[in-house]
């Protein structure tokens, strides 16, 4: 089961994961939300992270610990 947030506006947003090469040839793991469920879902915060909510917007987005 993918790990689920709710906003304040009731809104249910998935947190994904995805592996990206940079332009030096790094490669970087990258963490966003979504309103559905797409490959990548992840089922729980990574460690060392935390989610909170943006006031302005309500976006979730992951913040280190």
């Amino acid at each position: 089961m993918a790990y689920e947030f709710t906003n304040k506006k009731g809104v249910k947003y998935f947190l994904h994961s995805r592996t990206v090469t940079l332009k030096g040839g790094r490669k970087q793991v990258i963490y966003y939300f979504a309103r559905d469920i797409r490959p990548g879902a992840l089922d729980s915060v990574p460690a060392g992270f935390k989610v909170i909510e943006t006031a302005k917007t309500g976006m979730p987005i992951l913040k280190k610990a």
